[in-house]
């Protein structure tokens, strides 16, 4: 059987560009959600609500929120453009927005002073948004005028002009974000935060997840995410609540292992041996993306994830439960980690319930379609692998958690040294030693124990940290060179997939008669 090539099968259209859109808006934020979780810990600890209040270390919360974090997102996005250039301008770029939305509501606040002295203020705007817009412009714009004069310059003077371009230009930049860019942001978060506050008060929010679950199954949810939620959540918990529901829509990872779970039960083939593994990466590790195939290969049962996410919105809002900060990535530990300290029993259960009716939901569609589903199987019809590859191709790239579960086998020559070395301890190995080569090393420990096979160690490490000691290691083909360079005296097994492959049967035929032999 061959396997669906990627770069055949790229998503067309408006699709690929709102992708694009969503991963650009991750690439700013993803790498900056360490700052996230240290301003979360600041707020958790030391606000006046907080486990231990300290006033001083209180006073870090706001300047960091308000200034340190848009700039370090508009630095990772300029840099994204051009390089440490478009950083630099980028940086320079925001902060010109970020003090043009401070003056425009303070000459908003001093009018309203003077009109209505009991109205309440406005506060600050945090320009997370501005920042997504102001950086790459900028950096783009300096990209642009590089390549005017690029090759014009006299020999000597390069620096000079370098220099004092990128800082003429960022000048410039700061000044159109005072004006235009500030007034078009700040307009933009009222109407935005607007029609999040209705959708409270209209008690809509669980609708959401009619657009958030299939956006996510097919890699569009990251426009959403990272260009509106995480703002007007960040936004939300630097008020007087100190958190916000927005930060759950979209990491909850109830409805993902509520499906995983029911394919676990009642699916079957490939899918079914796979989704334990998936579960565990899905739940623990917080990768969504494992899941995604499950719900391709039968697209109703999206209907079970929307059903649940709505199930988790709605427990949420019913308990006025919140995070502090993102939750990233989309694992258990990282919602607990960032639960408000009074909301744990109401997130703890929107995840639980979340679950349960994707679960029972799923359950339901896979019973319906069981005989059909066999009979499929039986005519060699192999969906949950076109269902990978749709899922690859809907990323618009391969990754270490997808092509773990891929469903083809690669031959493998393990070598003379299979004949001679006792296998004791087994190392899957991949590039990141995370996602596919975890739920290989599941599959694997699994089959020996139900051989009644012990004493054998079975582990997952990255490629680079191979160390000599692993008697026999399993990679996928294309990485077996790399790690032969790493480990030469193991023996090597090459595989297509790191879930169902046929290989496996044979590592634990050669692991029992070598047992066997030393009794």
């Amino acid at each position: 059987m061959t396997t669906a090539s990627v770069s055949a099968a790229q998503p067309r259209g408006a699709r690929v560009h709102i992708q694009r859109f969503g991963t650009f808006l991750s690439g700013m934020i993803m790498p900056n959600i360490p700052a996230l979780i240290a301003w979360g810990i600041f707020t958790a600890f030391f606000i006046d609500v907080g486990w231990t209040p300290v006033p001083a270390l209180a006073t870090i919360v706001g300047p960091m929120i308000h200034y340190l974090l848009p700039i370090l997102i508009a630095y990772t996005g300029g840099h994204m453009v051009y390089g440490m250039r478009g950083a630099v301008v980028g940086a320079i770029a925001t902060f010109g927005v970020i003090a043009g939305s401070d003056y425009l509501i303070a000459q908003f606040n001093e009018e309203l002073a003077k009109t209505d002295p009991s109205a309440a203020p406005l506060g600050q705007i945090h320009m997370f948004i501005g920042a997504m817009i102001m950086a790459p412009l900028a950096a783009y714009t300096m990209k642009w005028l590089d390549k005017l004069w690029e090759g014009k310059i006299k020999a000597g003077f390069e620096m000079l002009v370098n220099m004092f371009s990128a800082g003429i230009w960022g000048f410039a930049m700061a000044i159109l974000g005072f004006y235009p860019i500030a007034w078009l942001v700040n307009g933009l978060m009222n109407v935005l935060s607007t029609a999040v506050n209705w959708l409270v008060s209209a008690h809509l929010l669980p609708l959401t997840s009619i657009l958030i679950e299939p956006a996510k199954v097919f890699f569009l949810n990251n426009a959403i995410n990272h260009g509106v939620l995480t703002p007007l959540g960040l936004e939300q918990a630097a008020g007087p609540a100190h958190k916000s529901i927005l930060f759950l829509l979209e990491a909850n990872p109830g409805p993902g292992v509520g499906l995983l779970l029911a394919f676990t039960v009642f699916g079957i083939g490939a899918a079914r041996a796979s989704a334990p593994g998936a579960a565990i990466i899905q739940f623990i590790g917080g990768i969504h993306e494992v899941y995604f195939p499950f719900a391709l290969m039968k697209p109703t049962l999206i209907i079970a994830l929307i059903l649940g996410g709505m199930t988790g919105v709605t427990t949420n809002v019913l308990f006025n439960t919140g995070l502090r900060a993102p939750a990233a990535p989309g694992s258990i530990i990282a919602v607990v980690a960032q639960t408000y300290q009074t909301d744990y029993l109401g997130v703890i259960l929107s995840v639980i319930l979340s679950a349960a009716v994707t679960f029972l939901v799923a359950a339901i569609i896979l019973r319906a379609s069981r005989k059909k589903d066999l009979a499929a199987e039986a005519a060699g019809t192999d969906r949950f692998e076109s269902a990978i590859s749709q899922t690859e191709a809907n990323k618009g790239k391969s990754s270490d958690a997808l092509s773990g579960l891929r469903g083809e086998a690669a031959a493998s020559e393990p070598g003379t040294a299979a004949a001679t070395k006792t296998v004791e301890n087994i190392v899957f190995a991949c590039d990141a030693g995370m996602g596919s080569s975890a739920m290989g090393a599941s599959v694997l420990r699994n089959k020996i124990k139900k051989a009644g096979i012990d004493g054998i160690t079975v582990v997952n490490k990255a490629i680079a940290n191979l160390d000599g000691s692993a008697d026999l290691v399993i990679t996928q083909n294309q990485l077996t060179d790399r790690a032969r360079s790493q480990a030469p005296d193991a023996i090597h097994v090459s595989v297509d997939n790191f879930m169902n492959s046929p290989k496996y049967d044979e590592v634990v035929d050669l692991v029992r008669s070598q047992h066997q032999d030393g009794q």
